[in-house]
């Protein structure tokens, strides 16, 4: 107990001194998950809104694909891009494999279809809502979807949540496209893996820390930010 409680000072005095490895772990860390976030949005809130809105031969499929792919395990898709990546791979000739930018890739392809899910389940119920309200005014596809873009925003504010909280914390992928190098593809799930193997636990511990701290904060914005939903006389939503 008495070795746990040092673990955890020393590991609390890592992050108050700003130890250098610790920032530079937690800097690539933030850059690789927002990168990946920012990439899935792009792709997966038109996605999905398409999917919503549309009613085109496929379109159950592509509901039932983008529910599975949900569940894909982690170390399938490091398994796929980095055979993709390898240097006998398709794309082996950019030399990308164990850089940050294969973790990018990893982890978008890995959130991109629970942004394209939910999404798509937050802008279709948007959608039925507001159905009478559009055709009365006769709006193109394009001004439908931003319309429910919009105010679906704070519904498609959990969905990038669950997208930065399943990329931050995110191992398998990375690791195997990554290859947890050090000062080079070395995040905070992987640097964690390693050190308590290593059995440098004050490092890991520090790590952990600032893992729970980033999910606490992220959550606290969310709901700080979010404001208070009332239902007006005719049953629409304001804000």
């Amino acid at each position: 107990m008495h070795e746990i409680t040092i673990s955890f000072s020393i590991a609390f005095s890592l992050i108050g001194t700003l130890d250098a490895d610790l920032l530079e772990i937690v800097g690539l860390s933030l850059k690789v998950s927002l990168f990946s976030v920012g990439l899935s949005l792009l792709i997966g809130l038109p996605a999905g809104a398409a999917i919503a809105i549309g009613r085109f031969p496929g379109r159950l499929g592509l509901i039932v694909i983008s529910n599975s792919l949900m569940g894909m395990p982690p170390v399938v898709i490091g398994l796929l891009v980095y055979l993709a990546l390898s240097r006998t791979g398709p794309f082996g000739v950019f030399g990308l494999l164990y850089t940050p930018t294969a973790m990018v890739i990893a982890q978008t392809l890995l959130i991109t279809p629970i942004v394209i899910a939910l999404a798509r389940q937050t802008i279709e119920e948007l959608n039925s809502e507001y159905a009478e309200y559009f055709a009365s005014i006769s709006i193109c596809l394009r001004q439908r979807v931003m319309t429910l873009l919009w105010e679906g925003r704070y519904g498609l504010m959990t969905v990038c949540l669950a997208g930065f909280g399943r990329a931050i914390s995110e191992v398998g992928a990375v690791m195997i496209v990554g290859g947890n190098i050090d000062h080079l593809t070395r995040v905070m799930t992987t640097a964690i893996a390693l050190e308590t193997s290593k059995g440098n636990l004050e490092l890991a511990m520090a790590l952990g820390i600032i893992l729970m701290l980033l999910a606490l904060m992220v959550n606290f914005l969310l709901a700080f930010f979010r404001p208070t939903e009332t239902f007006g006389k005719n049953g629409t939503r304001t804000y």
